[in-house]
């Protein structure tokens, strides 16, 4: 296996592990579109904890890339994403974190081209 496939499939375990239900379709496209932020340790996570990458999270995936509008049932959705993860889980990745945000506000579609 590749890389990229060694790191999907990584994913894949996490969300099984943690029954986050997440389609393993989407999972594995919304990884590839994160490009070369899930090889870096650091960039491949969300601290959910530091509200710059709340906000980061919030305006460059929410609004700028799924073109949501800014709202307060935005930082609501984060919350409810990072609760599931679990507090004590460090490994809050930015694939797992964004797969979820897609499927709550139903913009799978965006990943279908």
């Amino acid at each position: 296996m590749g890389r990229l496939e060694d790191i999907i499939t990584k994913y894949q375990a996490e969300n099984e592990n943690l029954v986050l239900g997440i389609e393993p379709a989407l999972l594995a496209k919304v990884a590839k579109s994160l490009g070369p932020t899930i090889y870096s340790d650091d960039a491949c996570r969300v601290s959910s904890s530091d509200n710059n990458e709340i906000e980061t999270v919030k305006k460059n995936y929410l609004i700028g890339k799924l073109g949501l509008s800014d709202s307060d049932d935005l930082d609501s959705a984060i919350r409810d994403v990072m609760s599931k993860l679990g507090s004590a889980n460090k490994n809050k990745y930015r694939a797992l974190v964004y797969a979820m945000l897609c499927e709550k506000f139903s913009k799978q579609d965006i990943y279908s081209a």
